[in-house]
């Protein structure tokens, strides 16, 4: 793949070994961490998202947030690590590459 094409990470709701991970709201937890509150609503930043792929809710990470906010990009990783959760690498034309959380 290359490397310099521009790319998210994305973090399933689902273990390497195919079972659902609960509780079901890790992903609006996590996100909380980067979001602001305005206008009455937690509002996500677009470093650290939900996001729905093929109905499924996942957790998008811009890679900007390893760079702007290290600690919290850590703590995330070591979460979906511990977890044993999938990783993807996704492109803008929306493809899909699965990851090992080592690579993050």
């Amino acid at each position: 793949m290359d490397q310099a094409k521009p790319f998210r990470y994305i973090i399933e709701s689902v273990t390497q070994d195919g079972k659902r991970f609960r509780p079901s709201d890790w992903i609006d937890r996590l996100s909380s961490w980067d979001a602001t509150f305005a206008q009455h609503r937690l509002v996500y930043s677009e470093r650290l998202h939900p996001v729905n792929i093929k109905g499924e809710k996942c957790l998008a990470i811009e890679p900007e947030l390893k760079e702007q906010a290290p600690a919290m990009y850590e703590q995330i990783i070591g979460f979906a690590r511990a977890n044993k959760l999938k990783a993807h690498r996704q492109t803008p034309d929306g493809e899909m590459t699965e990851i090992a959380l080592d690579d993050l």
